[in-house]
């Protein structure tokens, strides 16, 4: 059997299903940031990615923005538990006849990222490969009770998202902004049951947190708002990488966000019951089944 055929998923499910967890494990693989027991009102975040160039940036794609890409995946991830991102190590592989040059460019972009959102780059590894690939673990903290997972979604919330969707491989996928404010904001101010940030598509994402909350989900085609680029609204639903915020509230929750007008957050669908499974409709009215299409590493 080769992974090809079991896919990212499926195999992500089998290491977990060898995973050692100590006490101080408050949630482990399975959602944007594990999360582990830290001080008194406080949980820390955990969390890594990669990024490998011919998946995630090309060879002539600006440096500045391979760095800043590279920092910014991982801060969207602390983003969508509603935390605040504090110190990463950073692993860097690449070809020996790699330019200096454009070594020093991703560092740049890399760097002014970190200090744009405060994250202290206290270390990290580097290492000849066949590719650049650059590797970020990122910690993060969360005060307790405004962490957001995404196992806590509830028949009757109102789904809701941040920005716009579709079309982000025309430049969004590589300079976009980590919704750290407006994830604050949010359980800040608002009661929120369940978050993600779009990485992998809206459906694929939403699939996730409808796996761990045992729900079912209705959405509404016309409600998904789409960004000048999009090739449409099937490009909307899966092509991902938007790095937006996907998150559940309860009706009374959302008509309060919707009022509050410091930052623009959609309704596009409601949490349905588990049996319901997860369906579109589209303008006309029809219902669909919606298919988990997202972006796969294999």
């Amino acid at each position: 059997m080769r992974i090809g055929s079991i896919g990212e998923f499926g195999l992500i499910e089998k290491f977990k299903k060898n995973i050692f967890l100590g006490p101080e494990v408050v949630a482990g693989s399975g959602d944007d940031c594990a999360v582990l027991k830290f001080k008194p009102g406080l949980y820390q975040l955990f969390t890594c990615d990669m990024i490998v160039e011919g998946v995630d940036f090309l060879k002539d794609t600006r440096p500045e923005l391979v760095g800043r890409k590279a920092l910014a995946v991982s801060i969207s991830d602390i983003a969508a538990c509603g935390g605040v991102p504090k110190q990463a190590v950073v692993s860097f592989g690449m070809p020996k006849n790699t330019s200096l040059r454009r070594v020093e460019l991703i560092a740049k972009g890399l760097f002014k990222t970190a200090r744009e959102f405060g994250v202290s780059v206290v270390g990290g590894d580097i290492s000849s490969s066949r590719e650049i690939v650059i590797d970020v673990s990122m910690l993060g903290e969360v005060e307790k009770e405004r962490l957001c997972l995404r196992g806590g979604a509830k028949a009757g919330d109102l789904v809701m998202v941040s920005g716009e969707f579709g079309g982000s491989i025309k430049g969004k996928h590589l300079n976009f902004t980590p919704r750290l404010k407006e994830a604050r904001f949010l359980t800040r101010n608002f009661k929120i049951h369940a978050m993600i940030d779009v990485s992998d598509g809206l459906i694929q994402d939403l699939g996730h947190i409808l796996e761990q909350s045992a729900s079912g989900a209705l959405i509404y085609e016309d409600l998904i708002p789409l960004s000048r680029d999009a090739a449409g609204i099937k490009d909307a639903l899966c092509s991902g990488e938007e790095f937006e915020l996907l998150f559940t509230a309860s009706r009374a929750e959302a008509k309060k966000i919707i009022r509050d007008t410091r930052y623009h957050f959609r309704v596009i669908g409601q949490v349905m019951p588990r049996e319901f499974g997860l369906k579109l409709v589209d303008r006309k009215y029809r219902y669909s089944r919606a298919a988990m299409k997202g972006f796969r590493h294999f």
